[in-house]
């Protein structure tokens, strides 16, 4: 088992705590597991920007490329975040509800999740040192593959937590329940975890955004 692995396993598990010592309800799982989108797209726009550092070409595609994926990435990350706070935190029911960073550090605060998104970024940071930094994935991808790599990753989870999300709150946040959704999550990383290895030791996406050899 690689050293990543274990960070992401480890970050997982957190959660669990939460949920066995802290009285997480299904809330506090939805929302960390949205913010870890938020975490996703962060690292994705360091990706981005160290790809190919080499390559003089790629440097001017991302004067395009970045801007757009902050955007669209953070459209798509937005709309996600409206439906976790509105259907799970009873942010439609109160009436006004708008996702400013004002309204994401109160729900942060008030479901305690804080020490879990530190945990996340801690993990999605390993990865990205240890693999994409160290390991060299930065030199071997294309930035067509970073740009779509992180929505599959999102509308897994979308349909998956929110799915999960309801389900729980159905049995009335069951611990059983919310430790079944967590193990479900922890698989849909793993799958997504070693899918993006194999994608980023492979060869750039020439197709797209050719380059000449140095």
């Amino acid at each position: 088992m690689t050293p990543s692995l274990i960070v992401l396993l480890i970050a997982n598990a957190v959660p669990i705590a939460g949920v066995l010592f802290l009285g997480w309800s299904v809330f506090p799982l939805v929302l960390l597991y949205w913010l870890e989108n938020v975490v996703v797209g962060g690292f994705n726009v360091a990706k981005l920007l160290t790809a190919q550092p080499s390559q003089p070409v790629y440097w001017v595609v991302k004067l395009f490329l970045v801007p757009f994926f902050v955007l669209h990435f953070g459209m798509f990350t937005y709309v996600h975040g409206i439906f976790v706070l509105g259907l799970f935190g009873g942010a439609f029911a109160k009436g006004g509800f708008n996702l400013s960073p004002l309204t994401l550090l109160t729900a942060i605060r008030q479901a305690g999740v804080g020490w879990g998104v530190a945990a996340l970024v801690a993990s999605h940071g390993f990865s990205f040192f240890h693999n994409y930094l160290m390991g060299g994935e930065y030199r071997r991808v294309g930035l067509s593959q970073l740009m779509g790599q992180p929505y599959g990753r999102v509308v897994v989870l979308h349909f998956a937590i929110l799915g999960g999300g309801f389900i729980v709150m159905a049995l009335g946040s069951a611990v059983v329940a919310l430790i079944l959704l967590i193990v479900v999550k922890t698989a849909i990383d793993l799958a997504a975890h070693l899918a993006e290895r194999r994608k980023l030791g492979a060869a750039p996406d020439q197709a797209l955004f050719a380059t000449t050899s140095s």
